[in-house]
């Protein structure tokens, strides 16, 4: 239920010890920079109806405590007394105060409680005036109504009480600022026994998808050269075209950088997928010149002819990729912050990933004389 972008959640078992602490966490969050929109979650301040019995006047008056709780539970939330049917319809029929009198304590405090018929104070009278009203005594001779502030909500996880106090980070990196927040908090913060803390948020979220990305991205990088070692059946050929991988990246990053944007995980969503253009690139261009190799060209001259024949596909692909990413890039309505690290990286990337494609690949291939490999044996 939390979506701010960090939240603190207290974990304890007394809620004034757990809103203290709370209460301290909003002042640190405060103070650290970037902070906005800092609040603690509000568990108090519920007006509730409070009543004290007396129970030794109770016992003198020979009343049981469900005799004078049972006058208040009427008076204030109604007790069913009858059925009103209006055709297949029915109805029930609710006895209690007017709204305006249910909210006044003085006339709460003067409700009748009917003494018992049957008690010792009341025996004589009753035999003698069979017909006589029973005795009644105000509410507030029993018992003291008094209107307190009382838990506006009680949440739990993991069966334990918990209160959360929220922030939104602006103008910077969440991983920054909760290093910052938790290294203040643990200088200034002392818990009492058996209480911890938890971070959590939008946070939590990042820090869960790193833990994933840090299996998939490894695997989407081998199940690449994979591929790419079945395409060109060379493990040097395949090194050579996923070298174009890192190049990319390097753009991708640097464009962060240039626009001054923190790296988040949308940015590595956005690399895995300037991975996958870099290296289709490559092969493209690679393939056409292992082709004119094994027609017989010579090696420098197929290299260039197959760079240059495989110019226009390359730019084609960066191009489409990079202007189909470009409305995300100046996005600035809702979800711009996840749109834009994306097609940054993609742009950036691609830029970089195409002109050292052209350049670097070729070179890299006739300096380790690759085209041996696919010379006729």
């Amino acid at each position: 239920g939390v979506r701010s972008d960090v939240a603190v959640k207290v974990y304890g078992d007394d809620f004034p010890a757990m809103e203290k602490t709370a209460a301290q966490l909003v002042q640190i969050l405060k103070g650290i920079d970037g902070a906005e929109d800092v609040r603690m979650e509000q568990t108090s301040g519920l007006p509730m109806l409070e009543v004290k019995l007396d129970k030794d006047a109770i016992a003198r008056y020979g009343l049981n405590i469900s005799d004078v709780l049972d006058v208040l539970s009427i008076a204030v939330g109604g007790r069913e007394a009858g059925l009103v049917f209006q055709g297949d319809r029915r109805f029930d029929i609710l006895v209690r105060l007017p709204d305006n009198l249910r909210q006044d304590l003085k006339v709460l405090e003067t409700l009748p409680v009917l003494l018992p018929a049957t008690d010792d104070i009341f025996a004589d009278r009753i035999a003698s005036q069979p017909h006589a009203r029973p005795a009644y005594i105000p509410l507030k001779q029993v018992a003291k109504l008094e209107v307190t502030d009382g838990p506006n909500q009680v949440s739990r996880e993991n069966g334990k009480r918990r209160v959360v106090v929220q922030a939104n980070v602006r103008e910077r990196d969440i991983g920054s600022f909760v290093k910052d927040a938790q290294a203040a908090i643990d200088s200034q913060v002392k818990l009492p026994a058996g209480y911890r803390l938890e971070w959590g948020g939008q946070f939590k979220n990042l820090e869960e998808a790193k833990s994933r990305l840090q299996l998939v991205v490894p695997a989407c990088f081998f199940m690449i050269f994979l591929l790419l070692f079945t395409a060109l059946g060379s493990v040097k050929q395949a090194l050579l075209v996923f070298s174009g991988v890192p190049l990319a990246l390097t753009g991708g990053i640097l464009t962060l950088w240039l626009r001054g944007m923190p790296f988040s995980i949308s940015a590595a969503v956005g690399l895995i997928a300037l991975s996958g253009v870099a290296v289709l690139n490559g092969l493209v261009m690679i393939t056409r010149v292992n082709q004119l190799v094994r027609e017989g060209v010579e090696a420098e001259r197929a290299i260039v002819e197959g760079a240059l024949s495989r110019l226009r596909p390359v730019l084609m692909t960066a191009l489409v990729a990079s202007l189909g990413f470009v409305p995300m890039a100046i996005a600035t309505a809702a979800g711009a912050e996840v749109q834009k690290p994306l097609a940054t990286v993609v742009i950036g990337g691609l830029l970089t990933a195409t002109i050292l494609t052209l350049l670097v690949l070729p070179a890299i291939y006739n300096r380790f004389n690759l085209a041996h490999d696919q010379l006729p044996q």
